[in-house]
């Protein structure tokens, strides 16, 4: 028997939970669920910290159902990071895509902060493939990704 069986949700501190809830939705297309506000209770248990009040939003990816849960820490103060990809325990959110090249340019003309333009996966199981990373208004690392053309899989 399997111990995990699925993924419920991914969390993310952020600043500045309308900014936020903005970008998820807004630039990429995530469809708003909830918002609520929380303190006390069960949340001070789950979080380790008896004063713990945030702000809250679900968000549903666009496709599949995963949800994206953000906190905006109220109290206790928030703490800054430095989120590097190549830093230990930063993780990235991958989201698919249908045309990378179209996403890009409404991105740059977002201003999104983006690591690259989209790049072709040249080797391995997603060659032919595009991706790009780009960080959320917090700089979280995001991964946005172009599977590659199942009739053009090399043979």
């Amino acid at each position: 028997m399997a111990l995990v069986q699925g993924i419920h949700h991914t969390g993310l501190t952020v600043s500045d939970l309308d900014r936020s809830v903005s970008f998820y939705r807004d630039l990429l297309g995530c469809a708003e669920v909830m918002r609520q506000e929380k303190k006390g209770g069960y949340l001070t248990a789950i979080v380790g910290y008896p004063d713990a009040h945030v702000r809250m939003a679900h968000l549903r990816a666009p496709t599949g159902g995963h949800i994206i849960e953000l906190f905006q820490y109220l109290a206790p103060p928030q703490l800054s990071a430095e989120l590097e990809p190549r830093r230990l325990g930063n993780a990235h959110l991958c989201f698919l895509v249908d045309d990378l090249d179209a996403v890009h340019t409404r991105l740059v003309q977002a201003h999104v902060d983006l690591f690259s333009p989209p790049v072709e996966v040249d080797t391995g199981a997603n060659a032919g493939g595009k991706a790009l990373y780009l960080r959320d208004p917090d700089g979280i690392t995001l991964e946005l990704f172009q599977p590659p053309n199942p009739r053009d899989a090399r043979r």
